[in-house]
């Protein structure tokens, strides 16, 4: 379909974005955004205009201030449940959660935006070890507590920061209207998936998942398709792309990460499958199908990407491949030139 407009237009009609290998994920925004660089994704990030932080499966993810907080609210209790027992293995009983919460915020407040260093710093200066895994968790349970949410980048450090502050407008809903929502946006931009494949992406129970469509009524179709039933949200089809369309992306892009069940349809030929692989990989994509992997090399004077397709490209797919690969060298703001891999 045609780019978006804006990187927020990208993050809010997805309702949320894997982000985990940030240097990626801001790519797989700004591919789906009318001219958009990394530079563009950057300052939206420190400005605040996108978000990042632990929701859905759970992993990090791009979303927008309007929508972090009812999304947190959703699914923030299916994960605490998943959780709970590693919780109890790191000996992070409610008591230290809480004191390290109350440490946090008073640290983040007023605009201060620090990083997981200093914050870890402040909690065992407090008494509170950090040590092994307990870092992240206590962090993820502020994430939950919808307390912290990504500040503005450092340099290349993350920081974190209030979410009050960073997201004052946030709105918040009743669980069903949320359930509603997020299962709408899924349907419109993932569609069509199965219930499994919508339950993996969300975290959601199975009964939640079918609540969520059935809450969307006469909105959402779905068809029978080699024994699975498939859901969309129903209206006009979105424009064809020139064919082939080529797109290069990258391994946690919502492409693959959106779906569990029926991920074997970008592999119609069986290639992947022959090879015991479909798994998450940086991959090239010609018309919907994966045809290869793809790496970059990033140099002062431009970038190479080489590519291994899973079968020889034909003269109009390699033309597709030199379009995707020049838009990429237009999001880093570098020469682009692509090869194949040597076998």
């Amino acid at each position: 379909s045609a780019p978006a407009a804006s990187l927020e237009d990208v993050v809010g009609a997805l309702g949320a974005l894997q982000a985990q290998e940030y240097a990626f994920a801001k790519w797989s925004v700004a591919q789906r955004t009318a001219g958009a660089t990394e530079d563009a994704v950057q300052r939206a990030v420190a400005e605040g205009r996108i978000l990042r932080t632990h929701l859905l499966r759970p992993t990090w993810h791009f979303v927008l201030p309007a929508d972090i907080r009812w999304l947190v609210d959703l699914t923030a209790p299916r994960i605490r449940a998943s959780s709970a027992s590693r919780y109890g293995q790191l000996e992070l009983d409610d008591a230290t959660l809480s004191r390290s919460v109350d440490l946090i915020v008073a640290a983040l407040s007023g605009g201060r935006h620090r990083t997981r260093r200093e914050i870890a710093a402040l909690l065992n200066e407090a008494g509170i070890s950090t040590a092994g895994q307990r870092m992240p968790y206590i962090l993820a349970h502020a994430e939950l507590e919808a307390l912290i949410c990504s500040g503005a980048p450092r340099g290349k450090q993350q920081t974190y920061a209030l979410l009050a502050e960073r997201a004052p407008d946030a709105r918040t809903m009743p669980r069903e209207e949320a359930l509603a929502e997020l299962t709408r946006r899924y349907l419109a931009t993932r569609g069509p998936a199965t219930v499994k494949d919508y339950m993996a992406w969300s975290s959601l129970t199975a009964a939640d998942a079918r609540a969520g469509i059935a809450l969307l009524g006469a909105e959402a179709e779905s068809f029978t398709l080699g024994g699975r039933e498939y859901w969309w949200m129903g209206g006009a089809s979105p424009p064809a792309e020139d064919s082939p369309a080529a797109h290069l992306l990258q391994t946690y892009d919502e492409f693959f990460s959106g779906y569990r069940e029926s991920k074997d349809v970008v592999d119609v030929d069986g290639r992947l499958r022959a090879l015991g692989d479909i798994g998450y990989y940086h991959a090239v994509v010609i018309d919907g199908q994966v045809i290869g992997r793809w790496r970059r090399t990033l140099r002062a004077r431009g970038v190479e990407v080489e590519v291994s397709p899973l079968r020889p490209l034909e003269a109009a797919e390699e033309r597709g491949v030199e379009a995707a690969v020049g838009r990429f060298g237009e999001f880093l703001g570098l020469p682009a030139a692509w090869r194949v891999a040597s076998e």
